[in-house]
């Protein structure tokens, strides 16, 4: 059975700082690129970051570059999203994804709220209090 945990969402004051982690199961995550997503209430879901399997390629977001570094431990089978000086609109549902394309590029990772990725976890929620 595939499963994606997301772990380690909360509430943080504006300029914290929280790691979320999303261990996969029950498929080959080391063959998957992996991203994040979120989703506030009353918006789409939204493109954060992704990673290719290899590590090589990284794609963020610019609403949240310099601020957030995912990264993997394709042995731990973890994504991790190193999430750094957070704000208000960072509040949101964080969702993990795998994905097999084999993007190359950010338009593919990012496009249509993550439409063609094969599998999602259920979501961790980051909260930012000013």
């Amino acid at each position: 059975q595939v499963q994606l945990s997301e772990s380690g969402g909360g509430l943080v004051d504006v300029g914290g700082s929280l790691r979320l982690s999303c261990v996969g199961s029950g498929f080959n995550f080391e063959n998957y690129d992996m991203a994040w997503f979120r989703q506030a209430p009353g918006t789409k879901r939204e493109f954060v970051a992704a990673i290719s399997w290899s590590t090589r390629s990284f794609y963020y977001n610019d609403a949240v570059k310099g601020r957030f570094t995912i990264s993997r431990d394709n042995a731990k089978k973890t994504v991790y999203l190193q999430m750094d000086n957070l704000k208000p609109e960072d509040t949101a549902r964080y969702y993990c994804a795998a994905d097999r394309r084999y993007c190359s590029g950010y338009e593919c990772y990012a496009a249509n709220g993550g439409d063609g990725y094969d599998y999602w976890g259920q979501g961790t929620q980051v909260t930012v209090s000013s």
